[in-house]
């Protein structure tokens, strides 16, 4: 049987609770019984001081004193002799229903007489008989002790005992059940959260204020959730890599099979028509060799990179790679600047693969700065690195996607791709440089690092 965690938690509770209500009870009754005997030892103590030696003349002046010390009230009562009392009015005729009382033995509980009415007054009496040689021998002394004094010496006892243990409990009950519920509610919003995990969505759920092992439990499934978001990406990436492998075989063979064509036409072309304008078909022919040399690229993603590295001059590769992008610049309707720099900045890499690279970004800067938009290439030399920074006046890649910019298949064009920057950052890392990008003065800077030859 299901039992919710509130009622795991109230059910003991409540026990503890009516086990306290049952220890404050008893103590409560315990207490009031233990004051009843206290004020019966006080009656008998005033009953003894009136009864035994040294013994006292029980004249009004006297019955008056001891009423001022015991608060109870006195009669004295003897056949064909006037009764002496304190009470208001005073009594005509003693009551004959109250027994004559004995002095208890040593170590004899005492208690409180019979209670009576009288003058409309409650009170517990004691009917003591005076024998000789006490001077009001063969008399009856009335001690009455008012009711209303005896509740209210229970009550002052007791009721310290009710607010401390009941209502005190009562506080504690209620505290614990808003502690339980809020203790309840803090599950809940964590079962909440990992059904939304287990339904796919692995946004991290805010940590509660209060530090202690709730917070860390919330933490633990926010990692959890980090790492089941990183494990999703990794095996889409790993999927669409694998469904890429399954035909990007017979694809690029056809695809560079046609090209191949195409560029063999062109090359007959150009041998049998010497006197046509050479240049066009020559842009034609190197925009094949470009396809061709993509499609290599394409099937490389993901693989380890081979690099047969020699000395590269950057300057001289960035001029042939602008001259290549140079119909797309003009497509585009893109202003393209870059200002060779007055040494060679040589680096030790393989000029095929730092080609794909600077094309891939050259291409992306130009179709992201569009038509009216300008890119700027510049190359600085730090002791170690050469740096290349491609400047383009678009917008930027969107929000959500910044993060993941450089993962294959992420792209925000309409009809991309996505490939072109993930193949940028593998060349980059198999040199042992880095391509990086930000937003600089409302310009998107792509800077790629690359070792220099020392």
């Amino acid at each position: 049987m299901r039992l919710s965690l509130r009622y795991r938690l109230l059910i003991p509770l409540t026990l503890l609770l009516l086990g306290d209500a049952g220890a404050t009870g008893w103590a409560a009754w315990a207490t009031a019984r233990n004051t009843e005997r206290r004020l019966a030892a006080q009656q008998w103590a005033v009953a003894r001081t009136l009864t035994e030696p040294p013994f006292f003349q029980l004249t009004e002046p006297v019955l008056k004193k001891m009423q001022d010390l015991s608060g109870a009230e006195f009669c004295y009562v003897h056949t064909g002799f006037p009764s002496q009392s304190t009470l208001v009015p005073p009594l005509p005729q003693p009551p004959d229903n109250v027994p004559t009382a004995t002095v208890p033995a040593h170590g004899q509980e005492h208690v409180l007489g019979p209670p009576v009415l009288v003058n409309g007054r409650e009170y517990r009496c004691l009917r003591l008989r005076l024998r000789p040689p006490h001077p009001n021998a063969g008399g009856d002394l009335y001690i009455f002790y008012p009711e209303s004094l005896r509740r209210t010496a229970v009550r002052d006892a007791v009721q310290p005992l009710i607010i401390l243990g009941g209502a005190g409990g009562l506080i504690a009950f209620g505290l614990m059940v808003g502690l339980g519920s809020r203790l309840v509610e803090r599950f809940r919003d964590l079962d909440r959260h990992t059904r939304l995990i287990a339904a796919g969505d692995f946004k991290p759920m805010p940590l509660p204020r209060a530090h202690d092992e709730i917070r860390d439990l919330c933490q633990s499934v926010n990692d959890m959730a980090r790492r089941l978001a990183d494990f999703q990406r990794e095996s889409q990436l790993t999927e669409r890599l694998r469904l890429l492998g399954q035909f990007s075989g017979g694809l690029a063979h056809q695809l560079r099979n046609a090209a191949t064509g195409a560029r063999l036409a062109l090359e007959v072309y150009c041998e049998e028509n010497p006197e046509t304008d050479p240049e066009p078909l020559r842009v034609a022919l190197r925009q094949l060799v470009r396809i061709e040399s993509n499609l290599k690229q394409f099937l490389s993603l993901g693989k380890p990179t081979c690099v047969m590295k020699t000395a590269c001059n950057l300057s001289l590769l960035l001029e042939q790679t602008i001259c290549l992008l140079q119909p797309q610049a003009h497509h585009c309707g893109t202003l393209v600047e870059y200002q060779r720099p007055s040494g060679d900045v040589v680096v030790h890499g393989d000029p095929t693969q730092l080609s794909h690279l600077l094309v891939n970004v050259l291409s992306n800067a130009i179709e992201a700065a569009g038509s009216g938009g300008g890119v700027e290439v510049e190359v600085t030399q730090s002791e170690n690195y050469a740096i290349i920074e491609v400047i383009d006046t678009g917008p930027g890649p969107p929000c959500e996607l910044a993060p993941r910019l450089f993962e294959p298949f992420v792209t925000g064009k309409e009809h991309g791709v996505g490939l072109g920057l993930a193949i940028a950052q593998q060349v980059a890392t198999a040199h042992g440089g880095l391509i990086k990008w930000q937003r600089r003065a409302g310009k998107t800077v792509f800077s790629i690092e690359l070792p220099i030859l020392v």
